[in-house]
């Protein structure tokens, strides 16, 4: 439930126009705080997973500047992949930035117990290099599983596809499963994509993993600049 009176979050979103229920980063209704969004026109899935919207980071700069205008007290994105530019948009933008869940490793390795690592779910593993874990201070390798190209998700998001929830919960447990069964050490699942929220209740139940993802990165990053929740509450 969100609170009247607090300040939103800004959000950076790509050019998609595919469905977006509760607990996609695009969806309000996912947050318990008011959001504000900005789409940075010609801002492509597919291109900005393969790292091609260099050309485009002006427009992203002045869509954070544009939330900040707006009110927005700090900025976050609709794609993981975005972490790759977090060093360039963080030195030119005037709120606090954090572009992907990928960031939340480091801290999340550190609270598992013995020898657990964290394991990645990606829409794109082959996009995901070494440079995105570079620039989310990641300097350990991390097990990673991909979405399946063509599959589901894929097809929603590229492809125009209708959103069916249960076929892409179905095939994304599957991955979750093999990624699991592959590295017998995760002790935690971190979701790069921030259209799989939707399904990190899911994923922690069967599994019994915590699930780390935009949702939980935002709101981590809203508290840190709107302590306590709400100005009433910082007046105690």
């Amino acid at each position: 439930m969100q609170v009247s009176g607090m300040p939103p979050l800004g959000i950076i979103m790509l050019d998609t126009s595919f469905e977006r229920p509760p607990g996609d980063v695009g969806n309000a209704a996912s947050w318990p705080f008011p959001v504000l969004y900005r789409t940075v026109r010609g801002a492509m899935a597919r291109a900005v997973v393969e790292g091609r919207e260099e050309a485009l980071l002006d427009a992203f700069v002045e869509a954070g500047e544009e939330l900040k205008r707006q009110g927005a007290v700090a900025l976050t994105t609709s794609c993981g992949f975005l972490v790759l530019r977090q060093s360039r948009l963080a030195a030119r933008l005037s709120l606090p930035l954090a572009t992907s869940s990928l960031m939340q490793i480091p801290s999340v390795q550190r609270l598992l117990p013995g020898k657990q690592r964290v394991g990645v779910i990606t829409y794109d593993r082959d996009a995901l290099t070494a440079k995105h874990f570079e620039q989310a201070g990641v300097t350990e390798p991390v097990p990673v599983a991909g979405l399946p190209k063509g599959g589901a998700f894929h097809s929603v998001i590229e492809g125009g596809r209708p959103y069916e929830r249960g076929e892409l919960e179905t095939e994304l447990l599957e991955i979750v499963e093999t990624l699991i069964l592959r590295e017998l050490d995760i002790g935690a699942i971190v979701l790069e994509c921030t259209n799989l929220p939707p399904f990190s209740h899911s994923i922690s139940q069967r599994f019994g993993r915590p699930v780390f993802d935009i949702l939980t990165l935002g709101r981590w990053l809203y508290a840190s600049v709107c302590p306590f929740g709400s100005p009433a509450a910082q007046e105690r």
